[in-house]
């Protein structure tokens, strides 16, 4: 039995790009996932105290709280939101960014622009194992 148990698994997309988002969300959407959004850290903050999500694609560079200080803040949050998979996505790759989103909690770093069949390969196997 899936542990989902007849609900569709939700996600949390942080993307401060309207137009990502839309692309992200859909893609998911499209998928079977259930979608919810947040355009900064701050308001995933929020979002994660209204809906402990099933996953978290966290962008890291936001306005206002940028990801990495919201993926570390999610992993202090309760106990019941703490263990969620966090995925950094990020246009950036400078040295050492992938190493600072795994020590901010992140579970894994994805690159944009997004390769929509490895988002949806790596969002399977972590929701799904």
């Amino acid at each position: 039995m899936s542990k989902f148990a007849g609900r569709a698994p939700t996600i949390l997309v942080v993307e401060d790009s309207d137009d990502t988002r839309d692309v992200i969300r859909l893609e998911l959407e499209r998928w079977g996932y259930r979608v919810v959004e947040a355009t900064d850290g701050r308001e995933a903050l929020e979002a994660v105290a209204h809906v402990c999500p099933d996953l978290i694609l966290m962008d890291l560079n936001l306005p206002e709280v940028d990801g990495l200080t919201a993926a570390q803040a999610i992993r202090k949050y309760d106990e019941h939101c703490a263990g969620v998979p966090i995925l950094a996505i990020t246009a950036y790759d400078t040295f050492g960014i992938e190493e600072a989103a795994r020590e901010a909690g992140c579970d894994a770093y994805i690159r944009k622009p997004l390769d929509m069949p490895q988002l949806e390969k790596t969002v399977s196997g972590f929701l799904y194992g």
